[in-house]
């Protein structure tokens, strides 16, 4: 079954053949098992691609849940008998990693040496899905999660300030009304990214009109266009702290208060038999925040 997964995910059997450590005849030999076991043809073989028939869609849906079914009962076990151990595949967005990463990487090692984290950097929505499959364990996510299949620990809250070029007649002015946003071309990052809707959302709310569609698919890429003078854009503290810095002529200013922000937190799926140890792991987050001083409101437990 999982040498069906893979290949239904890959649609290719030496890409996930080299996913699973094996050959491509065991992997074709597994696939074929399976599809005897089950009476039907699961996968159509032409010389250049692979194509799954209607059983094979159906089979690759179910797959998915009873694997990750069978990890939980593996991690429910393992979790009675020495928690904090084997792997935890944990998603982060990729406008949190570079800045909370840092911070947390040594002490999670630190607290926890027999647990390999493996870091997945994803987009919200391609998170929320490993999460739902189980291909992911966990995830800080920055974004809201909707009805009872998630649990959602927060850890932290933070500000968004504004980022304009150094010489921007609004850079010298002190925290500045949201309105003022009504008057700059803001610029945002690519579809797919939560910081996109947050933005657009602080700009609807300010009453912006004709807001600039350009889409960066990096934090990195947002600032430097406002560095080369295409606009504004909006980035949480923690991160401008690092991308201003390192960009050339830029500024940051804050708004007046009650400033837009957001809210990032600790996600994982409720029936998973880890939410002890995810408390503690959200602990930790929270404890590894605060000692690097990250210029965020740290949530209490």
């Amino acid at each position: 079954m999982r040498a069906f997964a893979a290949l239904a995910e890959k649609l290719h059997f030496r890409e996930a053949a080299e996913e699973l450590g094996l050959s491509q005849p065991a992997l074709s030999g597994a696939v074929a098992a399976l599809e005897d076991c089950l009476g039907a043809q699961l996968v159509e073989r032409t010389t250049r691609r692979v194509l799954l028939t209607p059983a094979g869609e159906l089979v690759a849906k179910h797959a998915r849940q009873v694997l990750a079914a069978m990890d939980e009962l593996v991690d429910a076990v393992r979790v009675t008998a020495r928690p904090f151990t084997g792997r935890l595949q944990l998603g982060v967005i990729p406008t949190v990693a570079p800045y909370l990463l840092p911070a947390l990487l040594r002490p999670l090692r630190k607290a926890y040496p027999e647990l390999t984290v493996i870091i997945h950097e994803e987009q919200a929505p391609m998170i929320l899905d490993g999460l739902a499959s189980g291909r992911l364990c966990a995830a800080v996510l920055a974004t809201s999660v909707e009805g009872a299949a998630l649990v959602r620990l927060p850890l932290y809250t933070e500000d968004f300030v504004l980022v304009l070029p150094a010489d921007h007649p609004e850079a010298a002015a002190g925290p500045i009304a949201l309105d003022a946003l009504r008057d700059l071309n803001v610029l945002f990052m690519e579809e797919g990214h939560c910081l996109r809707d947050q933005t657009l959302d602080v700009c609807r709310e300010a009453g912006s009109a004709g807001l600039d569609t350009t889409g960066a698919a990096s934090l990195a890429t947002l600032v430097q266009l406002v560095a080369g003078g295409l606009g504004v854009t909006l980035l949480p503290r923690s991160a401008a702290a690092v991308e201003v810095r390192r960009g050339s002529g830029l500024a940051e200013v804050e708004f007046q208060a009650p400033a837009p922000g957001h809210e990032v937190a600790l996600v994982y799926r409720a029936s998973s038999a880890r939410s002890a140890e995810f408390a503690q792991l959200a602990d930790t987050i929270r404890a590894a925040t605060r000692a690097r001083r990250l210029p965020v409101r740290v949530a209490r437990p």
